[in-house]
C-alpha cells in the first residue's frame, strides 16, 4: 500500500478500509469495476465492521453475566410459557414504547434467560442496556448514598434505554432498599424500559418490600402501568436430571 495513502487511513481511523483495499483493488480490476462500485464496496465493508465494534461495546457495556438468545431456549421444558408472546417481546416494540416486561415464575424456568435474550437483541438493535441483579444494584445505591455520591450512581441505572432487574423477591428489601429502588422506577417511568425477573406474584410484592403497603403500590402503579407480564410455570430446568428417569 502507498505510504501516504496508509498514513491517511490511519489518521482517518478507517482501519476495515485499510485492510480491504488492496484485496478489493484486485477483484476490481479482475471484474471491471466502476470506480464508484470499489468505492461503494469499501465504504459497506468498513460500515459493517464500525456496526459490529458497535454491537461488541454494547453487549460488553450491558454486563450480561451469560450472552443467551431464544433460539438455545427449551420452550418445552415449562410447564406453562406464552411462547408466542415471548417472542413478540422479542420485536422490542416495548423498547419502542418505553414500556416494562415482568417475567414471573419459580427458579430454574428461564426468566434470567429470556430477560438476558430480550436485552442482547435490544444491543443488537442499537440500544443501550444495563444488566444487574436486585440485590446488587441497591447494595450500590446503598453503598452510593452513604458516601454522598446517589446521584452520580443513580445516573447508571436511569441511563441505559434498558434496565434488566434480575431476581427480584429472592431476598427482601429494607425501607432504605425499598425507597432506593422506587427511585429508580418512577425516574425510569415512560422515559426507558424496565425487564424485571421475580420469584413473586403481584399479589406477594409486599412481601418483597418490607410490607410496606404505600411503597409497594406505588411501585406497583409504574411498573404494571405499561407492562407486559410473563408467567412461567414448572419445575426447574436444573433439576432436569433429577427429574427426568434415565434410560
Amino acid at each position: 500500500m502507498n505510504a501516504i495513502l496508509e498514513e491517511h487511513l490511519a489518521y482517518l481511523k478507517l482501519a476495515d478500509i485499510a485492510a480491504q483495499c488492496e484485496p478489493l483493488a484486485a477483484d476490481a480490476a479482475a471484474k471491471g469495476w466502476t470506480h464508484v462500485e470499489y468505492l461503494r464496496r469499501l465504504l459497506e465493508g468498513e460500515c459493517r465492521a464500525r456496526q459490529q465494534r458497535a454491537i461488541e461495546r454494547r453487549v460488553q457495556a450491558a454486563r450480561f453475566p451469560v450472552v443467551k438468545t431464544l433460539d438455545r431456549f427449551r420452550w418445552d421444558w415449562p410447564k406453562k410459557i406464552n411462547e408466542l408472546q415471548v417472542k413478540n417481546l422479542l420485536r422490542l416494540t416495548f423498547v419502542e414504547k418505553k414500556t416494562n416486561v415482568i417475567l414471573m415464575g419459580g427458579v430454574g424456568l428461564g426468566k434470567s434467560h429470556v430477560a438476558t435474550a430480550l436485552g442482547y437483541e435490544a444491543c443488537q438493535r442499537g440500544h443501550s442496556v444495563l444488566f444487574t441483579t436486585a440485590v446488587d444494584a441497591l447494595n450500590n445505591l446503598v453503598a452510593a448514598q452513604a458516601a454522598q455520591r446517589l446521584k452520580a450512581e443513580l445516573k447508571r441505572y436511569l441511563a441505559p434505554t434498558v434496565l434488566i432487574l434480575d431476581e427480584l423477591g429472592y431476598l427482601p428489601l429494607d425501607k432504605t432498599g425499598a425507597d432506593l429502588l422506587f427511585q429508580v422506577i418512577s425516574q425510569r417511568y415512560e422515559r426507558g424500559s424496565l425487564i424485571i425477573t421475580t420469584n413473586k406474584a403481584y399479589k406477594n410484592w409486599p412481601e418483597i418490600f418490607n410490607h410496606d403497603a404505600g411503597i409497594t403500590s406505588a411501585i406497583l402503579d409504574r411498573v404494571l402501568h405499561h407492562a407486559d407480564t410473563v408467567v412461567i410455570e414448572g419445575k426447574s430446568f436444573r433439576m432436569k436430571d433429577q427429574i427426568e428417569p434415565t434410560t
